[in-house]
This record gives structure tokens, C-alpha cells and sequence, in this order.
């Protein structure tokens, strides 16, 4: 037996098999009765068998196609289905991919060489920045208006993230140039357990506890353990510099983060006792599938390399 079977003849041998009817068939799949009636002819010289019982009134199916027919059905369908799945390969490339971000990544213009990696590969994919407020510690992954995002530890729902750890960087304290602390070289994270700290909006949760390190004032012993006192509340770069400036509190910044806000009259010192941060590119474990956001975390490590741990928990 033959191979060498198409596509289109197996549909045409199927439209006739559920129509039972040679004019309604072509009527069906748009193409002429005599067009029709020769391709299922060609099938049947390619098979070697009869499939239609032919008579003046009647059309029905003999054994062979009896036989055929489960079997073409299951043909089409996977070529259905793989066709689909091509059509959306395409249509991803050809897509948008939203990168959202609460602060600029920076660190030696590593945001434009992962974008002028991933456009190389799918010049066809529109990028859009989408810049996010710090109220959202998800940088849009939580409500769906980012695709991947550039975040730092921790997220809120961490089990719903997956991410490419971008940098990990030691945590400075942040405060006014004429503050006694500033005097210092290097400080303890004790000295700064009284003092008024800036910290991210309620909305923040976790990523709010991390940067007002409530873990290190839990292993602090005595006084210093307090709950720390918030001087304002911060949600940007700028908001951040200008309540550093009116003496409103000091903050923890990572190392990479100290230029946007050491500006006139702000400076920052090491602290002993920290963990450090850690900046990541993050996506929606449900969105692995994506090419888009598959494609464009394999430039992020292609740029980045390996990195300190490379996954989100699990």
C-alpha cells in the first residue's frame, strides 16, 4: 500500500463519508462534483480498494472505507492541531511582549543588551516597557498587564512565579549627607534600629518587610529589636530622594540603585548585618509555554549567565 496519501484527499474522502452524497460533499468543501468524485478516485488507486459503494440514488461506504474513516478523521485532527500550533508559533513572534518594571535595571545596560538579544532572534516581536509603581511588587505579573517582569525578592505569591535571578547586590543605607550617621565609614544594622525609615506602600507586603528588614530586627537582641518607625511612605525613585533630602527617614537601597538617588545631598554607607537583595527577571509559571516569554528569559540568561540560583521555589 501506497503512503503517499494528502491531506486534502482525506478530507474530501471523510466530507464524503458523512454526507453520503457526492454533490452535498463538494457542495461542502466549495469545489466542483466532478473534482471531487476524481480525487476520491485518485485515494482509491493510491489505497488499492474501493471506498464508496456507488449506485444511481445511494452513496455508501464499503468495508475498506467503513475502515478508513475513524482513521482519516484522526489524521485530520492532528494536522488540525499541529497546524494550530504553528499558526500560534507565528503569531507569537509577531506579537507584543510587555516587560514591566518598577525600577530601571541599569547594571552596565544590561535591559537594552537582553532586548537588542531577543529582537535579533524575533525581529518580528514588538517590545513594550510598561514602568510600574511601587504599590505592585509584581511589576504587572499579578494582574496580568506584564508578561515578564523585573522585580525584586521577595513576591507576594511566590509559588506563582518562576525568574532568573539578574543581579545580586549588597544593601546600603540611604541617608542625607548632613546625617550624624553619615559621619561613618561602615555601620551596624543595629545603629540604625531608632531611626525613621522610608518604606513601600502597604500594597508591597513582603518586599515592604525586606526593605524595612524586619528579619535582622528579629535577631536583634534588646531595644534594638523594636518594629521599626516609618518616616513616609515611598512609591518611587523620585518620591524616595526627595523625602531622603527633607530628612524624613533614611532606606535601604541595593548597590546597584545607589546613583538614582545619591544625588545632591544624599550619600550611602555599607551596613553590617544584611542579607542581600536580589533583582530578578520574574514570569507567570502558566506563561512557561509562551514562546515570547520563553524566548526572551533565554536572552536574559544568555546575557546574564547562570546566575546565583536561577528558579523560583519549587
Amino acid at each position: 500500500m501506497t503512503t503517499d496519501v494528502h491531506v486534502r484527499e482525506l478530507r474530501y474522502f471523510v466530507a464524503v463519508a458523512e454526507e453520503l452524497h457526492f454533490t452535498r460533499a463538494a457542495g461542502r468543501l466549495y469545489v466542483s462534483q466532478p473534482a471531487l468524485s476524481k480525487q476520491i478516485r485518485v485515494l482509491e488507486r493510491r489505497l488499492g480498494a474501493e471506498l464508496f459503494h456507488r449506485e444511481p440514488q445511494t452513496v455508501t461506504l464499503t468495508e475498506a472505507g467503513t475502515a478508513l474513516l475513524p482513521h482519516a478523521r484522526s489524521v485530520l485532527a492532528d494536522w488540525e492541531r499541529g497546524a494550530a500550533a504553528v499558526e500560534a508559533t507565528v503569531a507569537a513572534r509577531r506579537g507584543t511582549l510587555v516587560v514591566g518594571m518598577s525600577t530601571s535595571p541599569g547594571r552596565g545596560g544590561l535591559l537594552p543588551a537582553i532586548r537588542s538579544r531577543f529582537t535579533a532572534a524575533h525581529p518580528q516581536a514588538l517590545v513594550r516597557l510598561r514602568q510600574v509603581s511601587w504599590e505592585d511588587p509584581t511589576a504587572g505579573l499579578a494582574d496580568g498587564t506584564a508578561d515578564v517582569s523585573y522585580v525584586w525578592l521577595p513576591v507576594p505569591d511566590a509559588d506563582r512565579y518562576a525568574w532568573h535571578v539578574v543581579a545580586e547586590e549588597p544593601r546600603l543605607v540611604a541617608l542625607p549627607e548632613t546625617h550624624p550617621l553619615a559621619a561613618r565609614p561602615e555601620l551596624d544594622f543595629a545603629d540604625l534600629a531608632d531611626e525613621p525609615f522610608l518604606a513601600l506602600p502597604p500594597e508591597a507586603g513582603v518586599l515592604r518587610d525586606f526593605w524595612l528588614a524586619l528579619d535582622e530586627r528579629r535577631a536583634l537582641a534588646g531595644p534594638a529589636a523594636r518594629p521599626p518607625r516609618v518616616g513616609a511612605e515611598i512609591s518611587g525613585t523620585e518620591e524616595t530622594y526627595e523625602a531622603l533630602v527633607a530628612g524624613l527617614g533614611v532606606c535601604l537601597v541595593a548597590t546597584g540603585n545607589a546613583p538614582l538617588i545619591t544625588l545632591g545631598g544624599v550619600t550611602t554607607r555599607p551596613v553590617r548585618g544584611l542579607a542581600p537583595s536580589r533583582y530578578v527577571l520574574a514570569w507567570r509559571r502558566e506563561d512557561e509555554g509562551r514562546a515570547l516569554v520563553r524566548e526572551y528569559v533565554e536572552a536574559c540568561r544568555r546575557v546574564v549567565g547562570p546566575g546565583p540560583g536561577t528558579a523560583g521555589p519549587g
